[in-house]
């Protein structure tokens, strides 16, 4: 597959080979981080740093020795030609193409400054004629600035750079979890010989062994044999998981002391952790809605520091003291310098790339920066119950029979339940099977989504369902509702069995409750999120799940397609919702959420509709995301606040605006320091969130 670049900044920018983004400038990054090292740049940049500094260290250092006097001019021009039109050339580059293609940004800024000082020391040496008096010192000598632009060169190299190093930080956790794979796999083969072979060269349907101590090699289930799987890489859990035949397991996740035969489901791209990879990779490079604040500021901010530089020159020019319009120029360069808007531009993406990485380490993997950035708004929080709130492995606890023998009534409800989706249906089924049941040939089957299924067995007409089905099928359930009722008040589900229009029996499922799910309604309540539980069982089965897990609003034998227009009614109430489910049913309502949330343990369609997965089902996870949340966008605007307080009082210093005061002007070589400092300290701050606790 051919490798994308992208611009970190600017993701509608992609582009086949690398280069630097049209927008802004600023270096493509591979689309798809891999685990090899992409250090070519951060070499370039090295090389043109270390240059660039020594040459101009010779520099200072000629200055500074009064022997080298009537050589200094020609000694400035040698030493910083290099430094400027090789060191410095990129920016030059940029710098062009920015006004060219009319996106004027930092480049635009830093090239102005730099060619502005140097071409005038350039023209100084070479025609030094052409100057008039007030371009004169008091000596009536042409002051060089050679120094300037060469120690600003350097000093946006050093800045580059830095910034190269951290953004290559950012793609910590995806290179931390790519490095958890492991590199070959032990196949297992027809005569039940084995060989190892490389992990590429796995392919769907290999049975492979795993022995004590190794690495899972990728996705599958297990076949034979038995062990307990360090899974923490994916849940953060430390606790290891017991795995027996037909478990499933998780590629480069660690197996223990056991050991077992598995048969590969998912290889390559397909595996839990090249899906986890990608998502990330997609996320980072996202845009926050607070994004497009920074942009709109920037696009505007360029041309008002270029009119201020020009406006500085002039003013120095004619009200200055001499040499006026030396002094202009020097002013007008750390105007364009000392504005350059790069912390203005960095302060969201850093935040964002370093946040969603730190979620997937935590096993929250987050589709784009708008989810990241909308989850600390959330003040409902709608869950579904089956497969959310519970395991979503229920089990068959009661058959209750009326006429008919139970194996009977057992019989005819797995015969239906076969060609059913719903998850309480595979239970029914499976115990069908364990008891050795013929399963019967069913005709005119009818799946009635949140209701039941119905069909024929031969001539004789039979139903499964809740009370809501066979209301309209006109069933009496009288001598079925007390009993029913005993059952549900233990938060058993019920299903009625019909054979021809009369009730034959009754099955209760159950479906345990998460270990983790009352902890995780413990700390949503801690941020004062208002839990809404959505199921489409029956109101006395749900009352008594959500009284037991202190759910504050329950929506009972609620139909897949009424989710999403609940949630559409508590949006127009002006609550910021968030939906959590598993199901295919649930997809509608994770699209129609502002964060839909899947159970990394449901459907591929949940996930596919949904924002934030949590990778092992884990609903604390929900808590953590919106911690996050909340930790990234506070770093947003403590960067955005930064860059702005920043640029809007350092602009008017290097103007000159205290000088009649104070007689205080600012180097442009201080304004090229400052500058870099601005960049660095977002970038320090936003690296702060790898360490936040969540």
């Amino acid at each position: 597959m051919q490798k994308e670049y992208i611009c970190p900044m600017h993701p509608q920018i992609v582009q086949p080979n690398p280069g630097s983004c049209p927008i802004c400038g600023m270096q493509l990054e591979p689309k798809i981080i891999g685990a090899e090292k992409e250090d070519d740049e951060l070499k370039q940049m090295s090389y043109r740093f270390w240059i660039g500094l020594i040459l101009t260290t010779f520099i200072f250092f000629a200055n500074f020795h009064l022997f080298l006097n009537q050589y200094n001019s020609w000694i400035q021009f040698v030493l910083a030609t290099p430094v400027v039109l090789w060191s410095g050339w990129p920016f030059f580059i940029k710098g062009w193409r920015s006004i060219a293609t009319g996106h004027l940004n930092m480049f635009t800024l830093i090239s102005l400054g730099v060619g502005a000082a140097y071409i005038y020391s350039l023209v100084a040496v070479f025609q030094p004629m052409i100057f008039p008096p007030s371009f004169r010192n008091e000596t009536n000598q042409i002051n060089l600035y050679f120094e300037a632009a060469s120690a600003i060169t350097v000093l946006v190299i050093l800045g580059q750079l830095l910034e190269l190093k951290a953004r290559m930080k950012t793609s910590h956790a995806i290179k931390k979890l790519l490095g958890l794979a492991p590199t070959t796999a032990r196949l297992v083969l027809d005569d039940k010989t084995e060989r190892d072979i490389l992990l590429e060269e796995v392919k769907k349907g290999d049975i492979l062994r795993v022995r004590p101590g190794e690495k899972i090699p990728t996705d599958g289930i297990v076949i034979e044999g038995n062990s307990n799987v360090d899974e923490s890489m994916i849940t953060g859990e430390p606790f290891p998981v017991t795995k027996n035949p037909q478990d499933k397991v998780t590629g480069a996740t660690l197996n223990g002391n056991g050991s077992f035969i598995m048969k590969a489901e998912r290889v390559g791209s397909d595996t839990l952790l090249a899906r986890i990879v990608h998502l990330v990779s997609e996320a980072q490079r996202s845009r926050a809605h607070i994004q497009k604040l920074a942009d709109i500021v920037s696009s505007y901010f360029v041309p008002v520091v270029a009119i201020v530089a020009i406006i500085t020159f002039f003013i120095w020019g004619f009200l200055g003291p001499q040499p006026s319009f030396g002094f202009g120029l020097i002013n007008a360069v750390a105007v364009l310098i000392i504005a350059c808007p790069c912390a203005l531009g960095l302060a969201t993406p850093m935040s964002i790339m370093v946040g969603i990485g730190r979620g997937a380490l935590s096993g929250l993997l987050i589709k784009n920066a708008e989810a990241l950035e909308t989850m600390a708004k959330v003040d409902t929080v709608v869950v579904n119950k089956t497969g959310t709130l519970t395991e979503g492995k229920p089990k068959l606890t009661k058959v209750i029979s009326f006429e008919m023998a139970e194996n009977d009534v057992l019989q005819i409800a797995a015969s239906l339940e076969i060609a059913s989706e719903h998850p309480f249906a595979q239970p029914i089924v499976n115990t069908a099977k364990e008891k050795d049941l013929r399963l019967l040939p069913i005709t005119n089957f009818q799946n009635l989504r949140g209701k039941g299924v119905t069909g024929n067995i031969e001539n004789n007409r039979v139903a499964i369902g809740n009370q809501k089905l066979f209301s309209e099928l006109n069933i009496d359930l009288s001598s079925a509702l007390e009993r029913s009722q005993e059952l549900r008040q233990n938060a058993q589900t019920v299903f009625y069995v019909s054979f021809n229009n009369k009730i034959i029996g009754i099955l209760a499922v159950a479906d345990v409750i998460k270990k983790t799910t009352d902890e995780a309604i413990k700390m949503l309540h801690q941020d004062h999120i208002r839990i809404v539980m959505l199921t489409g069982d029956n109101k006395i089965t749900a009352a008594a799940v959500g009284q037991t897990l202190g759910i504050d609003e329950i929506k009972a034998e609620i139909l897949p397609e009424e989710k999403s227009k609940i949630i559409q009614r508590l949006q127009a109430e002006g609550h910021i919702v968030a939906m959590a489910g598993d199901g295919i049913n649930d997809a509608p309502a994770l699209a129609q959420a502002d964060v839909g949330i899947a159970m990394g343990t449901g459907t591929d369609i949940a996930m596919e509709s949904a924002e934030i997965t949590l990778v092992k089902g884990d609903l604390r996870g929900i808590a953590r995301a919106r911690r996050l949340s909340y930790s990234t966008v506070r770093n947003i605007k403590q960067n955005l606040w930064f860059a702005f307080i920043y640029n809007v009082f350092s602009v008017p210093i290097a103007a000159g605006i205290f000088y009649p005061f104070f007689g205080l002007l600012l180097s442009p070589v201080i304004a090229s320091a400052a500058m870099t400092f601005s960049s660095i300290s977002v970038i320090i701050n936003s690296l702060r969130l790898r360490n936040v606790k969540i």
